[in-house]
């Protein structure tokens, strides 16, 4: 049966009819659970049927296992301990807290990044020596700055630059240090 009117309060009744009319014929019942896909995974050979329940066993017979949303987040908790990390101690996170609230000053300078054994600049090196200049132990460098730094060779009007006339040195111009 289809109704088909310009009036648009027509269609919303026809509408809530048949919306009445599928709960209606669905009695109450919900609806049905489905097994989850399975991943490609196939069972080979025949169904084996299930033993037959002896008369004398007055036990209700196993039911498969239900694969729900409650039963899946069950397997979900179980599966909790070893994806999250061990719980520390209380002694152990006091030690955490201490050793990440330890005083520290801000300090600037100028100390120039000498290079490491691969070529870049080694700007942690720097970074303590800023502070070890300022009366503290070691540091962390929060500010950088870079400049190059070219041969009075390059001022010679029509010669050609070359790569080696040129270098960029890196300095630390800030530092957090701590004692």
């Amino acid at each position: 049966m289809m109704v088909r009117s310009g009036n648009p309060a027509v269609r919303l009744g026809t509408l809530m009819s048949v919306a009445a009319l599928i709960l209606l014929g669905a009695g109450g019942a919900g609806w049905p659970q489905t097994s989850p896909p399975s991943l490609g995974l196939r069972e080979q050979g025949p169904q084996a049927a299930p033993p037959p329940s002896t008369p004398a066993s007055s036990a209700p017979p196993e039911r498969d296992e239900n694969p729900g949303l409650i039963n899946e987040m069950g397997k979900l908790f179980d599966k909790l301990p070893s994806i999250l990390p061990p719980i520390k101690s209380p002694g152990e996170a006091i030690n955490d807290l201490s050793r990440l609230a330890k005083p520290s000053t801000m300090v600037s300078g100028r100390v120039a990044c000498p290079a490491s054994s691969n070529g870049a600049p080694d700007c942690k090196q720097a970074a303590d020596q800023l502070c070890q200049s300022k009366g503290y132990k070691e540091g962390k460098g929060v500010n950088a700055d870079s400049a190059e730094k070219c041969s009075a060779k390059v001022l010679i009007p029509g010669r050609q630059r070359k790569p080696d006339d040129c270098r960029t040195d890196t300095f630390v111009t800030s530092a957090l240090c701590q004692n």
